[in-house]
């Protein structure tokens, strides 16, 4: 669940589509799970900062609905993803 959250932050800060992406082009994210708060908090944080990690993650259709629900509006999500 933490992945999935981190997931969801980092689309909406930095990844989500220009009308609704928070920061800034140019801005670099770093994203960390606070120690002792999830058992495998190293390895996601290591995931969510690695581009390439993250890339793939989003190809699985399944994370990048779910991390889509979470960023743009019930509304908007239907035209989104046509």
């Amino acid at each position: 669940m933490a992945a999935i959250i981190g997931l969801c932050i980092r689309a909406k800060l930095q990844d989500a589509p220009p009308s609704r992406r928070v920061l800034p082009l140019g801005y670099k994210l770093d994203i960390k799970i606070e120690e002792g708060t999830h058992v495998n908090a190293d390895e996601i944080t290591k995931q969510l900062n690695d581009k390439e990690r993250v890339a793939a993650a989003l190809e699985n259709p399944i994370l990048r609905h779910r991390v889509m629900e979470c960023i743009v509006e019930s509304s908007e999500f239907i035209a989104f993803e046509g």
